[in-house]
C-alpha cells in the first residue's frame, strides 16, 4: 500500500495545527493587559507601583496560582471567573453606598447608568503608564 499520501496529510495537519497554535499564542501575549508603572488616586496619591504588581504575580505563580482562574493559562478552564465576581461585588457596594435600595425607579435608572459609565471608563494613560482610580469613602451601615 501507498502510505506516502497519508504521511503528507498527517504532516500538513500537524504543521497547520502548530501554525494556528503559534498565531493564537502570539496574539494572546501581545494583547495582554498592560501593567501600569504606577496606580494613583484621582488626587495624586501613589497607592502602589508596577513592581508591586509583578511581585504579587510572582508569589501567585510560585504557589501554582496561574493554574486557577488565569485567563492567560489553562486555569481559565478549571476555575470560576473571579474577575466577574469582584466586579459584581464592587458594583453592588457602590450602588448600596448611593442609596440604591431606597431610590425611586428614575433615580435607580440614573444610578445604574452612572455606575455603568464609571465601571467601564478606562483610566490607564499609556504615555505615562499610570492608572488613576477613584477612591470612594466606604461608610459602613
Amino acid at each position: 500500500m501507498e502510505y506516502r499520501r497519508l504521511w503528507i496529510t498527517l504532516g500538513l495537519v500537524v504543521g497547520i495545527s502548530f501554525l494556528i497554535l503559534g498565531i493564537v499564542g502570539y496574539k494572546g501575549i501581545t494583547s495582554a493587559p498592560p501593567i501600569p508603572d504606577r496606580v494613583v488616586t484621582s488626587d495624586g496619591l501613589v497607592l502602589f507601583d508596577g513592581e508591586t504588581i509583578r511581585d504579587g504575580q510572582n508569589v501567585w505563580q510560585s504557589i501554582g496560582g496561574q493554574e486557577i482562574g488565569s485567563i492567560f493559562g489553562h486555569g481559565a478552564y478549571v476555575a470560576p471567573d473571579w474577575t466577574a465576581d469582584y466586579l459584581h461585588r464592587e458594583a453592588t457596594l457602590i450602588l448600596r453606598q448611593q442609596g440604591f435600595e431606597s431610590a425611586s425607579s428614575d433615580q435607580r435608572a440614573a444610578l445604574l447608568a452612572r455606575l455603568q459609565s464609571d465601571m467601564r471608563r478606562n483610566t490607564f494613560d499609556p504615555s505615562s503608564r499610570t492608572l488613576t482610580i477613584t477612591i470612594q469613602s466606604h461608610s459602613r451601615t
